[in-house]
């Protein structure tokens, strides 16, 4: 697949074509760039729920023509009870683990997201109503959608660890099985949380009857979340960080994610001098500049009011020109940081007006938790397990701090007018992704569904373990594998379109409103426009 979709009017790319259909259909009523986000976030809540919904977490770029890009930051704290003792006392000294009641630790930010979304969508004069956003996330839930491979997938391959989780099984599972792919399921009673929320607000998830139920239902299963901890989140509008290249502005989210990352990888890759896509100079220089970047982000990225260095420090010039001196053209440094799985669903749109969204929103792993809360049909995140429980670790677990995201949806405003959004699933993948797409793309030529679609590779993340190899999809040039093993890299070679790569999609708005759409043939998704 290697046709870009091209529209006038709008355009939405979403990891799933329901949702992307979701998207359209609210542009086609005149809703705005935000509105259509919203709508096509409830959906995938629904149809994608190994990924992401209700209990988790979400970050946004908004673009408005003649204004600098707003940044969202929908994501939760973790408890004022949950602190390093309180893992003690079962017998848990080191890590949070990944799924249970205890990794149900921190706020799930999405929802408040979205209302400070429409706040700026209502600057725009958006006038639809939240249940006209919800109707398909409504109707999906109570009439049934089509189980897809990568839920199946994930539902098989974490089945041990999450078929004890409270509620999951009820929910997820069929005679205590994965259900078939293509099998119909149903979410009924997310179905009546959504209708809740289009009656009475985003703000009754926080502090109202929702809430109340949400936190009521978390401490009698034993997590340290309470009622008052949902009352007391808020999302926060933070300025984007920023980059200037020869090509134009890249933009992304400030900490606790890793946007900082992404941002740095182009910066010290264009200091490479590299002059052709997917050949070894391509992919070693994008993946030692990935080196570079990750020891940054590992040694200080946090919630920022932990930071003692603000994050602006690390895209100086003087500190780049330093890193980059440091990345041998022929030779790969050394790798032993293990890799962060995640899973999430990146959305792109675009409305007629030149507003440009780009929002990533995730459960952290599939199905977060596994803790599915029967009151209310909404699946908990597991953001709380990027915590650390030993003292003096960047990361440490403490009452109401933010842990470390790997959620990071990236824009560019480029010198010749285009408005880029782009991102991708993928935990320790998104910043490398972003990189091949953007560098493809914008640097090289490459039209923007071919940049989606071309083989990539991933730097540590892996579904299970801590496995650092660096994996190429096998569809890479045999000849640039060879080449980067003779250059010391710990090279696997995975499946061709391996999920393991991450979901990626981008549009682009050129300056005369031709908006270009790209999905990645790697998952479910598509593109949607008119």
């Amino acid at each position: 697949m290697l046709h870009t979709p091209m529209a006038a009017r709008g355009m939405v790319s979403a990891p799933h074509h329901l949702a992307a259909q979701s998207g359209l259909a609210v542009l086609r009523d005149g809703g705005n760039a935000v509105e259509a986000a919203i709508a096509v976030a409830a959906t995938l809540s629904v149809v994608t729920p190994h990924l992401c919904g209700l209990g988790g977490d979400a970050f946004w770029l908004i673009h408005e023509p003649g204004r600098l890009p707003v940044s969202i930051d929908g994501s939760g704290a973790a408890a004022a009870a949950a602190e390093p003792a309180l893992y003690a006392q079962h017998g848990i000294d080191a890590t949070i683990p990944r799924h249970g009641i205890l990794s149900a630790c921190t706020v799930a930010g999405a929802v408040s997201s979205w209302q400070a979304a429409l706040e700026v969508s209502q600057r725009w004069d958006g006038v639809l109503p939240l249940s006209r956003l919800f109707a398909d996330a409504i109707h999906y839930a109570r009439s049934g959608y089509a189980v897809t491979a990568p839920q199946a997938d994930a539902a098989t391959r974490l089945l041990d660890d999450l078929t004890g989780q409270p509620g999951f099984a009820e929910h997820f599972l069929k005679d205590g099985a994965p259900p078939a792919v293509g099998a119909r399921a149903t979410l009924p009673r997310l179905a009546d949380s959504f209708e809740r929320l289009a009656k009475f607000g985003l703000d009754d998830f926080y502090r109202g009857g929702l809430g109340y139920h949400i936190g009521a239902e978390l401490q009698r299963l034993g997590s340290p979340l309470a009622a008052e901890d949902m009352a007391r989140h808020r999302s926060i509008r933070r300025r984007p960080l920023s980059i200037t290249l020869d090509c134009g502005t890249v933009y992304n989210t400030p900490p606790p994610t890793q946007g900082l990352a992404s941002l740095m990888i182009l910066g010290l890759f264009q200091r490479l001098g590299v002059d052709e896509a997917d050949g070894f100079a391509h992919v070693h220089g994008l993946v030692e500049a990935t080196k570079q970047a990750f020891a940054v982000r590992n040694a200080h990225v946090t919630d920022p009011a932990h930071m003692t260095i603000h994050a602006t420090t690390y895209l100086t010039d003087g500190l780049l020109d330093r890193l980059a001196a440091d990345i041998s053209p022929d030779r790969a440094a050394p790798w032993p940081q293990a890799g962060r799985p995640g899973d999430t669903v990146w959305i792109g749109t675009a409305d007629d007006a030149g507003r440009v969204v780009s929002l990533i929103q995730s459960l952290a792993g599939p199905f977060g938790s596994g803790v599915m809360l029967r009151d209310t049909g909404i699946l908990w995140h597991n953001r709380g397990a990027s915590f650390h429980l030993t003292e003096g670790r960047q990361n440490i677990l403490a009452p109401r701090r933010k842990p470390f995201h790997t959620l990071s949806p990236a824009l560019a405003m480029l010198q010749d007018g285009r408005v880029m959004a782009y991102g991708s699933m993928g935990g320790e993948g998104q910043p490398q992704t972003q990189a091949a797409l953007f560098t493809r793309h914008v640097l090289f030529g490459q039209t923007l569904q071919q940049a989606v679609t071309a083989p990539r590779w991933t730097l540590g993340r892996g579904w299970t373990g801590n496995d650092t190899h660096l994996k190429l999809e096998s569809r890479v040039d045999p000849a640039v594998i060879e080449a980067l093993r003779r250059a010391g890299h710990a090279v696997r070679v995975v499946e061709p379109f391996d999920t393991l790569m991450g979901h990626a999609g981008a549009l682009v708005r050129h300056t005369d409103g031709l908006i270009e759409g790209a999905a990645d043939p790697r998952g479910n998704g598509s593109v949607a426009g008119f």
